[in-house]
């Protein structure tokens, strides 16, 4: 592996080759400068699928966060697309990520670059991520924002399987472009999750229901089932690792 710096927003690629079989990107920025995360997470996008046309697949990471605020319906690939992170202050970060899926399908279609956009849900691993973050917040004694619309969920994927179903994201590019929720296998939500998390220290998680916090982004992954493959890590399972690795001295036993 050789790591090269990008400027997305500059588009200088004078460091990076130009002859990779395949093209994984996860670039992203959450600036809430309208025009830097437009150049990053956008042009950007579609100017490294230019730079590296002679691949033979393109995935770009999209998110749920594109969907527009529905409840606690399951969010389809064809549902209506939307802002769902301005309340919670991420106010570039829907649009611009809507843009990137645009100028990927465009320049796709331009070039002939099988892509894959693959709209991610909440990704954790055993010391990482959003639910890792609630866990230290938890250590920390401090409240936990989840939405009034009650409960707050989701479909977390463990990095196992986000790693596990690349190929077969990558197998299913096409012209024009593959649209497809990338999500775990249950629908859970953050009242649940912590709880869970919460009982396994010691802890009581304190929640603060608020209409800034992020909505509910349930995910139907029937699409991905088909296509790609079936998420093995359950949540309880995920969540349970990623406690034991992140505090062991507090952990109870299971069972």
């Amino acid at each position: 592996v050789r790591a090269v710096t990008v400027d997305l927003i500059e588009a200088d690629f004078s460091a990076l080759p130009d002859d990779f079989d395949y093209v994984l990107n996860f670039a992203v920025t959450h600036v809430p400068d309208f025009g830097r995360a437009l150049a990053a997470n956008a042009e950007g996008a579609g100017l490294l699928m230019a730079h590296c046309r002679s691949a033979r697949a393109f995935l770009h990471c999209s998110t749920t966060g594109v969907y527009q605020p529905d409840g606690h319906h399951a969010f389809a690939e064809d549902d209506p697309l939307g802002d769902n992170h301005r309340a919670a202050g991420m106010t570039s970060y829907s649009i611009s990520k809507i843009a990137a899926e645009a100028v990927v399908r465009a320049t796709g279609r331009l070039l002939g670059v099988p892509a894959t956009i693959a709209r991610l849900n909440v990704p954790y691993g055993d010391t990482w991520g959003w639910p890792r973050m609630m866990l230290d917040w938890m250590v920390a004694g401090s409240d936990l924002l989840v939405h009034s619309d009650a409960p707050s969920v989701y479909n977390p994927i463990h990095e196992d399987d986000i790693v596990g179903l690349v190929p077969g994201l990558l197998a299913a590019a096409s012209v024009p472009a593959t649209v497809v929720n990338w999500a775990g296998p249950e629908t859970v939500g953050i009242e649940e999750w912590c709880a869970y998390m919460g009982a396994m220290i010691g802890v009581e998680p304190r929640f603060v229901a608020s209409d800034t916090a992020i909505p509910s982004v349930a995910t139907d992954i029937t699409r991905m089932r088909q296509l790609v493959g079936e998420p093995r890590v359950g949540w309880r399972e995920g969540f349970r690792r990623m406690v034991e690795a992140s505090y062991p001295d507090r952990v109870k036993p299971a069972g």
